[in-house]
């Protein structure tokens, strides 16, 4: 016999699906495809993985391998060759190992436990960097930094390879998008936070007791947001218990046979625009003047702004049509790197303090809504195995093709940084050519 649940616990539903209905719209699209028992926890699971989220990217701020790690390396004396393999480590290590977890995964009928342990480790490893900081210095500290950062990575892949997959069983079709916009917004509430107290903080140098510190605040975040992914209410779903390996093979048989998502494959890749060409303004901005610790404050201040501004906006607009938030987004990324280009050719405004942070808000912008437009594509796509599927060999794939890119960026960059921005440029023009090929999968296109 069911028991009614008390007075309190049906206040407090009302309340969440209140809050659910005020903040997010899905017009019901597939929630009556979930459990019963998932479905009528709908409000409260969106609120849990908008915490979870949240949390986990107000870390991401402060283990930030473009922007903080690299001024820690140099605060702490070490070599200047660690820092142009922090980025690789950082993506390519979260990335890379995924098809090959895939099997892991999908024995299990319950994944948020695996976001969880993913959650935990990426605590453990950034209090290594906290001790690493405190300690250490020299080349001593450079090597330890890149081993924990190592650790966070692959950690990293499990709560990636699990975070879609729960959002897919336990969110309907159509509020996926405003979940991470969410997220989002309130990680741009953090990054404000933590850019005005470096700017506080900050000068020409900086102790590295301070760095330790930051890194045990962004451990706490990583232990409260497992905390809350591990109440999300997910009922057991599709497993295999016979999964195996061959996952190389599974990968590149995926890539080879399944049109859409090798097209979506491609599209992500020549969307890079948003995620490399931010350094590279960074490189333009010191070039011109410099800064300390104060100065890239200014850079985390505007990363904030802009998942304040786009968050909402974008999430909103993913849920409608994730393949034409892509495009759009690359295309302004695109068109603020041609003209930043253009205004770079005028010697006096190359000077100008405010042109650099401004290129990078606009530039954190449209890379708000690439990820949340990947994201939700990605999610959308497909169901059961077959999402973790995806997920796992897509973020393979562009852990592969990352490196290359990197790579041959980097090259190019030989011969100037603005050559290599107006590569990236060209290269997200194409992206957003090749989006229109892409099929609509979100639910306001149906």
């Amino acid at each position: 016999m069911t028991t009614d649940p008390s007075p309190d616990a049906r206040d407090r539903d009302d309340v969440l699906e209140r809050a659910y209905a005020a903040l997010i719209d899905d017009e019901d699209h597939g929630r009556g495809d979930l459990p019963d028992r998932v479905d009528a926890a709908v409000p409260g699971n969106a609120g849990k993985q908008v915490v979870a989220l949240t949390l986990q990217k107000a870390g991401d701020l402060v283990v930030d391998a473009k922007t903080v790690l690299a001024w820690l390396l140099a605060a702490l004396g070490a070599p200047a060759s660690f820092t142009g393999l922090l980025v690789p480590i950082r993506e390519s290590g979260s990335m890379l190992p995924q098809a090959v977890l895939v099997p892991l995964v999908r024995r299990l009928a319950v994944r948020k436990w695996v976001w969880v342990a993913g959650g935990l480790l990426q605590a453990m490893a950034v209090v290594a960097m906290a001790v690493i900081a405190a300690t250490l210095e020299g080349t001593a500290a450079g090597v330890a930094i890149l081993a924990a950062l190592t650790v966070f990575a692959l950690a990293r892949s499990l709560s990636s390879i699990a975070s879609k997959d729960v959002l897919g069983r336990t969110v309907p079709k159509g509020a996926r998008g405003q979940i991470n916009g969410y997220a989002t917004i309130g990680s741009g509430a953090a990054a404000i936070t933590v850019g005005l107290g470096m700017r506080l903080l900050g000068g020409e140098d900086t102790d590295p007791v301070t760095f330790a510190w930051l890194f045990a605040g962004a451990a706490v975040a990583w232990v409260l947001a497992s905390a809350a992914f591990a109440t999300v209410t997910e009922e057991p779903g599709e497993h295999d218990d016979d999964a195996d390996g061959g996952a190389i093979r599974s990968a590149i048989g995926l890539l080879r046979e399944d049109a859409p998502f090798r097209r979506f494959v491609i599209v992500r890749t020549l969307l890079l625009v948003s995620a490399l060409t931010p350094p590279f303004v960074v490189t333009l901005a010191t070039e011109e003047g410099g800064a300390g610790l104060e100065g890239l404050g200014g850079f985390v201040i505007s990363s904030g702004l802009a998942s304040l501004i786009g968050g909402r906006f974008w999430g909103r607009f993913a849920d409608r049509s994730s393949r034409r938030t892509m495009m759009l987004a690359a295309g302004l990324a695109s068109g603020v790197i041609l003209a930043l280009l253009a205004l770079l050719l005028v010697d006096d405004l190359r000077e100008l303090t405010l042109l650099y942070p401004a290129a990078y808000l606009l530039l954190a912008l449209a890379h708000t809504g690439v990820r949340l437009g990947r994201k939700t594509y990605v999610v959308d796509l497909a169901e059961g195995n077959r999402r973790t599927d995806y997920v796992a060999v897509s973020n393979t794939a562009m852990g592969l093709l990352l490196l290359f890119t990197g790579a041959v960026t980097s090259a190019i960059a030989v011969a100037g940084v603005e050559v290599a921005l107006l590569a990236l440029a060209l290269l997200g023009l194409a992206g957003v050519v090749m989006g229109r090929t892409l099929p609509e999968v979100s639910a306001g296109e149906d």
